[in-house]
């Protein structure tokens, strides 16, 4: 080779090298030549929208290997400082920085990475401007150091880790906010002044145009569980594998095969006796890998068209959670149009298959989507499609319509229906103190969207106006740094015209100068129906009622943290003339930064709590709950966990009458003979976690537990005690998952 040519290539490999940033958590001023330079953080916890207390730096650089960000967070000596160790996800209350990316700079889905003081990490989705789910797991670096003035942390997004639109003139336009949050005080600096206490967050984020590189990844997971099923007698095991496919960023295909349903997790106990269907998270990786396409939110609440628990969820013949043959996804993007496409099957004669189709399209201040889901059910002979169009559109800064208008159709003999729904969402920013909104949804008595989607009920109108007020600036002698007050005029109506809610409430967030939070809720409802206690049988009348609400969040000063909820409320029969009350505790020690210990406890005292019973029949019992929460969480540096996690409800309830509703919505007494109520659960899991590998783990772990209601005792004292001798559950089960990547 020619000298020139050499001393060219060396030259050149020495620039590639000079430039190349080392995620070290010490900030190289070379490294970092050339990058974004930040220092306008100003507060946003409180949103005053004031210069931070405390200097934040950050510098933004676009390299080959990802998206390289740097934060330099001074706290000097006379600032408290938290040393507390944190597990991954653990939503705590420590100093902490957060990097959130939309790479597509659209203001449809945004990535949350978050760095502690002390090394922990978690990550997040953030879809709908505002709403995070820590389902999500993705692969990125991160290095921090600390020093006597402060502390410093290097974070490196590779390029593959979400799906995004192809660059244009070798330039990408992405969204970034950075923010750091010192825990003593709960402040919150960012940049840019952007709060998901708004309507909107993503929308706000700074939009920078960055030199646009391109990666590649193949990864396949396998993951093999033994379990031993000690109530049955019998060990079992399970393999299965996840297979994630980026070319490039622009499509990213993932398939799973044979997935864990998620025996590492546990959730938290709930006794629900209302028609309405409780919601519940996913953890399964292939179900949250790049899953934000798929959102498409009814704007109420958890409603979703795609609700990925029906995915191996109680199968259609009866007989226990469905196994799954396998699933597909397929996400990518041609220009500034969006798709993803999703099946799944699952196993066996019962076994369902489920299918979505989305496609979303940018248009500047507009974005117009759609989504459709089919579900075959063999076992039924059932077959569930589901059409829904969305469109957002955000004339200005402080402006933004959201609408969706959806349709099902079930082919089910003899149950063949037709359903319509539609929502709107007003947002108005009229001053940095004062911000409006306006809500209405139609839903018709036959719109079906569960047998992929989550919906709590349908046939119903709904409408409410929102006036909000945002306080700063508060007196310095003041426990509060800030107070949000929103107060908000509800109507609802089902679609027979019955008047189901008249409201007004008044809600009061308020920010503490611990660091800690405080809200408030007041809700006054006059007279009105309940139209889905007996199950499609006569409405219930309910008088007024009064319902305040409590909550308080303190976070560790010392040795100890706790959290508080309160609500004392009227009922369904009498309304404020006999109140009911909730308490919960949860107090937390720290015996270390490592080490921590909680137990609390709740109860609950409804003295006319109607539950259905059949037809138009109820009881109305002195109903009475038990509760404890306790455990222990033991972090060992950033790869190492053990938690231990008791939950365990008794609930008992004298009767009191039984009741048959009329036709106008008398409660009538009746001799109806009722079983006494009793219900006893637990929840025992010890979880130890080793992480060999990003997105590799070894877990081992006993589950302990179970259901009964099938008891004549209403006595919810001893129910209580009862319910720790549940054992139709118990299982102690080692699974193995390791991440190759090519």
């Amino acid at each position: 080779m020619p000298f020139r040519a050499v001393l060219l290539f060396a030259l050149l490999v020495l620039s590639f090298a000079a430039g190349a940033v080392e995620i070290d958590g010490h900030i190289d001023p070379a490294e970092w030549a050339g990058a974004l330079h930040v220092t306008d953080f100003r507060d946003v916890q409180p949103l005053s929208g004031k210069p931070g207390s405390m200097p934040t730096e950050a510098w933004v650089l676009s390299t080959p290997k990802g998206l390289a960000i740097a934060i330099r967070a001074t706290q000097p000596p006379g600032v408290p400082r938290t040393h507390q160790k944190t597990r991954r996800d653990e939503d705590a209350l420590v100093d902490r920085i957060n990097v959130m990316v939309d790479f597509n700079g659209d203001g449809r889905t945004g990535y949350d990475f978050e760095v502690t003081s002390t090394g922990g990490i978690a990550d997040e989705v953030i879809t709908n401007e505002s709403t995070f789910s820590y389902d999500w797991d993705g692969v990125w670096d991160h290095a921090l150091s600390e020093d006597e003035q402060g502390w410093s942390v290097e974070v490196l997004i590779p390029w593959y880790v979400a799906q995004m639109r192809a660059a244009s003139d070798g330039k990408r336009t992405i969204g970034l906010y950075l923010d750091r949050i010192v825990a003593s005080t709960g402040e919150r600096m960012a940049w840019p002044v952007a709060s998901f206490s708004k309507p909107r967050f993503l929308s706000d984020f700074k939009r920078i145009e960055i030199p646009a590189y391109t990666q590649a990844m193949f990864a396949v997971t396998p993951y093999l569980v033994a379990t031993t099923d000690r109530v049955r007698g019998r060990t079992s095991f399970q393999e299965g594998a996840d297979v994630v496919w980026k070319p490039n960023g622009q499509t990213q295909l993932t398939a799973t095969i044979n997935p864990d349903f998620g025996q590492v997790e546990s959730d938290d106990l709930v006794i629900n006796f209302t028609p309405e269907e409780t919601f519940l998270t996913d953890k399964r990786p292939f179900f949250t890998e790049n899953q934000g396409i798929f959102d498409f939110s009814l704007l109420d609440d958890y409603t979703q068209l795609v609700y990925t628990r029906r995915v191996g969820g109680t199968s259609d013949d009866g007989s226990g959670p469905a196994d799954i043959a396998g699933a597909v996804k397929l996400n990518g993007s041609v220009g500034a149009t969006s798709y993803g496409v999703l099946a799944a099957q699952e196993k066996g004669d019962a076994g369902r298959t489920f299918g979505a189709l989305r496609i979303s399209q940018d248009m500047g201040d507009q974005s117009l989507g759609m989504l459709a889901t089919t579900v075959e059910h063999p076992w039924l002979d059932r077959y569930a499609n589901v059409l829904g169009i969305d469109h957002r559109w955000k004339p200005s800064a402080s402006f933004d319509i959201t609408s969706n208008i959806i349709a099902s159709h079930i082919d089910q003999p003899g149950h063949n229906s037709t359903g319509t729904g539609a929502t709107t969402v007003i947002n108005n920013e009229l001053s940095p103190v004062w911000s409006q909104q306006w809500l209405g949804m139609h839903f018709t008595d036959s719109l079906d969207v569960n047998d992929f989607g989550y919906l709590d009920r349908n046939g119903f109108n709904y409408g409410h106006y929102e006036v909000r007020e945002r306080l700063t600036g508060l007196s310095p002698d003041s426990s509060y740094s800030s107070h949000y007050w929103r107060y908000r005029i509800t109507v609802m109506n089902n679609t027979h015209g019955l008047p189901l809610e008249r409201e007004l409430r008044l809600t009061r967030d308020s920010l503490r100068r611990d660091g800690g939070e405080e809200i408030w809720q007041l809700r006054v409802d006059t007279a009105g129906y309940d139209d889905l206690l007996t199950r499609g049988g006569n409405p219930l009348h309910l008088p007024p009622n009064v319902t305040l609400t409590y909550e308080r969040t303190r976070p560790r000063i010392g040795n100890w943290s706790w959290t508080l909820d309160g609500t004392v409320t009227g009922n369904e029969l009498t309304g404020s003339r006999r109140l009911g009350y909730l308490l919960k505790w949860l107090p937390t020690y720290f015996i270390s930064d490592a080490f921590s210990v909680f137990l609390g406890g709740s109860y609950e005292r409804d003295p006319y709590w109607m539950i259905w019973q059949h037809d138009n029949v109820v009881g109305a019992f002195d109903g009475k709950t038990y509760g404890v929460n306790a455990g222990l969480n033991w972090n060992f540096g950033t790869r190492q966990e053990l938690r231990v996690k008791l939950q365990a409800l008794g609930v008992g309830g004298h009767l009191r009458q039984a009741y048959e509703i009329d036709r106008d919505g008398r409660a009538i007494a009746s001799n109806e003979p009722i079983e006494p109520l009793g219900v006893v659960n637990l929840g025992f899991q010890i979880r130890y976690r080793y992480e060999i590998a990003p997105l590799s783990d070894i877990y081992v772990v006993y589950n302990r537990g179970g259901y009964d209601s099938d008891i004549a005792d209403d006595n919810a004292t001893s129910n209580f005690r009862r319910s720790f001798d549940l054992r139709q559950v118990e299982q102690a089960l080692v699974k193995v998952s390791y991440r190759l990547e090519f």
